[in-house]
């Protein structure tokens, strides 16, 4: 999808089926999945600008002028923006976080970025509890922040959550070497339900033949 060009239509369109099939295969609903592809409006906003702008062969419509450059790169941003938002809100719908990890690892992602993105995941949690104890008692304590003049307040909160995290980051590292720790995780083991083999393979098998598919239709 990032390396076929917009001017195949065909092919994108073969990828939009492709992808609609994964999310029902996922069975995600509907409202899920068009809520969390709300992150995508900044950027159409972005490239419904584009078509105004450009030079080359150009369009009259309605008093308007389009360019084909511009309406091209903004096709390139809402089409592929979509199909990528699409496939992160399937990752994250139907696979656990374990289940990403393991992924990554088997897809042999440095082992230090795998071990870091499994602290994040484990400590997030930690850290978010820590900010609502902190909000607890300031709200203990009657504080209510009304506008600027409480940003010094709440920037010294943010200053200590930072310096309270490190230092439990510490404290979990010296436990991780006295027990051992050198600098490997263990191996992660994920019993769960896998997709029939032939899945696995009619994922790549159908992307590889809807960039193909122009030349076939032509």
């Amino acid at each position: 999808m990032i390396s076929t060009p917009i001017s195949q239509i065909n092919s994108y369109i073969a990828f939009f089926l492709l992808i609609f099939l994964v999310v029902a295969l996922a069975r995600l609903p509907i409202l899920t999945v068009l809520r969390r592809s709300l992150i995508e409006i900044p950027f159409i906003l972005f490239a419904f600008l584009m078509p105004f702008f450009g030079s080359g062969e150009s369009y009259e419509l309605l008093g308007l002028t389009f360019y084909r450059e511009g309406l091209l790169a903004g096709g390139a941003i809402v089409a592929k923006g979509t199909l990528g938002v699409l496939g992160a809100i399937v990752l994250s719908g139907s696979t656990t976080a374990r289940g990403i990890l393991l992924g990554l690892e088997r897809l042999k992602l440095p082992p230090l970025m795998v071990n870091i993105a499994s602290f994040m995941l484990r400590y997030i949690n930690v850290v978010t509890d820590e900010m609502e104890r902190m909000r607890v008692a300031r709200a203990s304590r009657g504080f209510e922040p009304q506008g600027i003049r409480d940003w010094k307040i709440l920037a010294s909160a943010a200053a200590t959550l930072f310096i309270r995290s490190y230092e439990r980051g510490e404290r979990v590292h010296l436990a991780m070497l006295s027990r051992g720790f050198n600098g490997q995780m263990p191996k992660m083991e994920l019993h769960e339900h896998h997709p029939p083999l032939w899945f696995a393979f009619l994922l790549p098998v159908g992307a590889l033949a809807s960039a193909s598919l122009d030349r076939w239709v032509f």
